[in-house]
């Protein structure tokens, strides 16, 4: 017989910890629906994410390179499925709810604007005074309203525990406001979970992107950067000379893993330490329980503060977005004056919204090359991205 919901539901309280998030204990969804038969609630949340517009677009939004610059450097997307694999990882290995803390992971860029965080920077200096700008809540604007697939609803209807994921989501590089109706200090394990994986994810991945477009050397981390030093001697010692493609792969794999065994020992301690024994408990806990440790954080800083001098204020990335931004700006004052040429779906809610919420929207909406198209089309721009001579 095919395995339904509700046996699902049992097995997740025979194999997960006390303070896992269970599906079956889910403070449900805002339009209330019959549940899944053979999937959790979570898993349903999952394929809603996975089938949404919005996150197809990820994979034409610029994750720290231009989309478009070199075709094996990361978008917005593959970002997005990195942080989601690690997540999984990290939720099993303290057995907690894989599905959530995946769904978390993979919805939480959803509201990400066209060229990364500096088109973020843009539209919240263009909408100071009507309400601002910041991705995280408007990735739960996307699923809570603008996503436009369901008879009954706007939105996805995601369950509350993904959407608190979502509004409580932070990391070094953002720091959302507060939501209302997610009130607690904290979030559940398996959200701070996909915080952690965020950060982990774009400190490798980012190292790859840089050494393939060889803005960075594997000479210049090892002499400045202590985690990328200690890899490097730790793959030397176990694989001798490898080529340059494996050697690079390894080491950053090495890298992640270091990162990932750090944050579960840790995390580990500090939830038995706290004595939490259901996921409300670790809600109210003043702090959050998934963390690196000490030594471990002060290393991640040594190579953030690399990562941003060396990469992402280089100007063969830096030169590209800026001119780019200056683009989203221009699109933006135009449409103001405009406003019948923004989507069908946008001019619909400016009534509900207001004028610059809809034209922020419906901009924040776009993919990177759709705003250079636009701005050709409207301006007569023209915007070809082209690999730097950095770029392989």
């Amino acid at each position: 017989m095919p395995r339904t919901r509700l046996e699902l539901e049992q097995i997740e309280r025979q194999i997960l910890a006390p303070y896992a998030q269970f599906s079956g204990d889910t403070r449900g969804r805002k339009f209330k629906e019959e549940p899944p038969v053979w999937r959790t609630q979570y898993q349903r949340d999952r394929d809603r994410v996975i089938h949404s517009r919005a996150f197809r677009r990820l994979e034409y939004k610029t994750q720290v390179f231009l989309n478009g610059t070199g075709d094996h450097l990361r978008t917005r997307l593959t970002h997005t499925m990195e942080v989601a694999a690690i997540s999984r990882n990290i939720a099993s290995a303290l057995k907690l709810n894989t599905d959530l803390a995946e769904t978390i992971a993979l919805a939480h860029d959803l509201g990400h604007s066209p060229f990364g965080h500096k088109g973020e920077t843009v539209l919240a200096r263009l909408m100071k005074g009507n309400g601002g700008f910041e991705h995280n809540q408007h990735s739960l604007r996307i699923v809570e309203e603008l996503e436009q697939k369901y008879p009954k609803f706007a939105g996805l209807n995601l369950s509350w525990e993904v959407r608190e994921g979502l509004a409580k989501h932070h990391t070094a590089y953002d720091h959302p406001s507060k939501r209302k109706g997610f009130d607690a200090k904290n979030s559940s394990l398996e959200a701070q979970i996909a915080n952690l994986a965020d950060e982990i994810t774009y400190y490798s991945h980012d190292l790859d992107d840089g050494l393939d477009s060889n803005l960075l050397s594997e000479k210049d981390l090892t002499a400045k950067v202590k985690v990328w030093a200690h890899a490097a001697r730790l793959v030397k010692k176990q694989f001798g000379a490898l080529p340059d493609e494996s050697r690079r792969y390894f080491i950053i794999r090495t890298i992640i893993d270091m990162q990932i065994g750090d944050v579960v020992r840790t995390s580990e301690k500090l939830i038995l330490d706290a004595g939490v024994n259901t996921a409300d408990d670790v809600r109210l806990h003043p702090q959050a329980l998934i963390r690196y440790s000490p030594t471990r954080r002060l290393l991640n800083l040594e190579l953030r503060d690399y990562l941003y001098k060396n990469l992402y204020f280089n100007p063969v990335v830096h030169e590209p977005n800026e001119r780019a931004v200056k683009m989203l700006a221009q699109l933006f004052n135009y449409y103001l004056k405009h406003p019948k040429e923004i989507g069908e779906s946008s001019r619909k809610r400016i009534r509900k919204t207001g004028l610059h919420r809809a034209v922020c929207d419906y901009i924040a909406g776009m993919t990177d090359r759709y705003v250079i198209q636009e701005c050709e089309k409207i301006f007569g721009q023209k915007f070809t991205v082209l690999p730097s001579r950095a770029v392989a």
